[in-house]
């Protein structure tokens, strides 16, 4: 093999191997926390993208929910220290309560 056929081999065994670490960290999805506390949910606005996870976590004593305002999520009731995730795959914006206490809000913004 000639040296002009070795260097061509070289860089395109570089760009071969840079490809996976291209592919994966354009399309990195990423997990937010959202605790409950307090009889509130921290942060009460999220701003995500789509394909990226929400956990949500209770950290209260009582029992509580994350319930989209159109039905579309529901994490079920948490109890104290239980948490569930929820993977939004849309861009669209989501309301959501807590179905024992009502006055409990918050939102969570999918671009």
């Amino acid at each position: 093999m000639n040296k002009f056929s070795r260097r061509q081999v070289l860089i395109g065994t570089t760009a071969a191997a840079a490809m996976p670490l291209l592919s994966s960290s354009a399309t990195a999805q990423t997990t937010h926390e959202v605790t409950i506390k307090g009889f509130a949910f921290e942060p009460t606005s999220l701003s995500i993208t789509a394909g990226d996870s929400v956990v949500f976590t209770n950290e209260d004593n009582a029992p509580h929910t994350a319930t989209a305002d159109n039905g579309s999520f529901n994490t079920g009731r948490l109890d104290r220290g239980q948490s569930t995730t929820v993977t939004f795959s849309g861009a669209r914006s989501f309301s959501y309560f807590c179905e024992f206490h009502p006055n409990m809000k918050a939102s969570i913004d999918v671009s």
